[in-house]
């Protein structure tokens, strides 16, 4: 890895602008993708896996991405993802039936596979060791904006100009993110010989940190999934709209706060926070009555949930080994593919099962579970920070 002077460089700059291009041309798609795919006619279930193959595709993808991170330069690799976003997003435009539709779906999850696990890496991969958690933190703030500003803005201008004004933005975006990395000069290509390094699977020193945070995922995605039937079914007159867009806020507001304590605070302190914060949500959102209560909720959210995505990604990056810095991404990401994808699933299933007003209260069980796994690994997590 480089020896930065600074913090913040030119190459760093553009690193983060290509983030959030690449970032901003999937978000502004997501959000409208089943009522795309139901507007060419395609039904309802088709609708879905078309909507979740992305998703999927990526899922099965990590372990590749993350290897292939490690081998090869940062550059050419998100070249390629971002390549890839940008035609699929032209071929979402062409697209006439379900099997273009999902073919253009499945390309778009092998470049987002790509983007998320090689910029990551190409930012760790420019910044001293010693700084790593602020820049992640940093990172995951361009992530937050891009998560926040384009599906806001697609559904906006969606209901003014149609579906396929957005698809074109959104493979603008892409093609933006495209030229952006032309301009970073340091291409991250590998400083450690790997010849002799087979395939693997997983970094095992990142896989307790990907399990935590797989766990903790799962009731902010059944949230994202879900939050609005619940209050319709609770018949509470609350605005949900605002939850998400509070969360934003939230999340930006303290990670600008919190930027230089991500390097020099053991990951069990913010693992305490994060758990009690999660608690106080998940209580928040089984017995609220209001705006306020839903608001609160929304900020414990970004404290819970939010955090412990910049802690979980630099803690996996520095326990992992200079030379595997992208498989340890992969395995980071690995947890929150799985997260997002068994939140829809739980969410769905718990109202089959349970009352809603036991819908909350149930992932209670994950506190116990991650607690566990943090006791059993407490001392490798909390070494982290001794990198510095």
């Amino acid at each position: 890895m480089t020896n930065k002077s600074s913090f913040f460089s030119k190459d760093i700059v553009y690193v983060m602008l290509a983030t959030f291009f690449y970032q901003f041309s999937i978000q502004a798609i997501n959000p409208l993708m089943n009522g795309y795919a139901r507007n060419l006619g395609i039904n309802s279930a088709f609708a879905g896996i078309i909507v979740g193959v992305m998703s999927i595709t990526s899922m099965l993808l990590r372990p590749f991405a993350g290897n292939l991170t490690d081998r090869i330069s940062k550059y050419r690799l998100a070249l390629i993802g971002g390549s890839l976003c940008a035609i699929s997003d032209f071929g979402y435009l062409f697209a006439s039936n379900v099997t273009w539709l999902l073919f253009f779906r499945i390309i778009n999850g092998v470049g987002f596979v790509l983007c998320t696990v090689c910029l990551a890496t190409w930012m760790a991969f420019l910044v001293p060791r010693q700084h790593l958690g602020a820049a992640m933190g940093y990172y995951g703030l361009l992530n937050a904006l891009a998560m926040a500003i384009a599906p806001a803005l697609a559904i906006s201008i969606y209901q003014r100009l149609g579906y396929k004004f957005i698809i074109i933005l959104a493979a603008l975006s892409a093609v933006a993110m495209v030229v952006v990395i032309q301009l970073i000069d340091n291409h991250a290509k590998p400083s450690v010989k790997l010849e002799g390094q087979h395939f693997k699977l997983i970094q095992r020193d990142a896989l307790p940190v990907a399990i935590i945070f797989s766990l903790l995922s799962i009731p902010y995605f059944v949230t994202q999934a879900d939050i609005v039937m619940y209050v319709q079914e609770r018949h509470l007159s609350i605005t949900v709209s605002l939850f998400f867009l509070c969360y934003s806020i939230a999340l930006i507001i303290i990670r600008i706060l919190l930027k230089n304590y991500f390097d020099t605070i053991p990951f069990g302190i913010w693992f305490s926070i994060c758990i009690i914060a999660t608690i106080g949500y998940i209580i928040l959102l089984t017995i609220m009555q209001n705006n306020f209560e839903m608001i609160l909720a929304a900020i414990l959210m970004a404290i819970g949930f939010g955090v412990m995505v910049s802690v979980s990604q630099s803690t996996s990056l520095l326990l992992a080994p200079l030379e595997e810095q992208g498989l340890a991404n992969a395995t980071y990401y690995l947890g929150s593919d799985i997260g997002m994808s068994l939140g829809p699933i739980i969410g769905g299933i718990l109202p089959t099962i349970f009352p809603l007003k036991f819908f909350y209260p149930v992932m209670l069980l994950i506190v116990p579970l991650t607690a566990i796994i943090y006791l059993f690994n407490r001392r490798k997590l909390n070494s982290a920070v001794q990198y510095n």
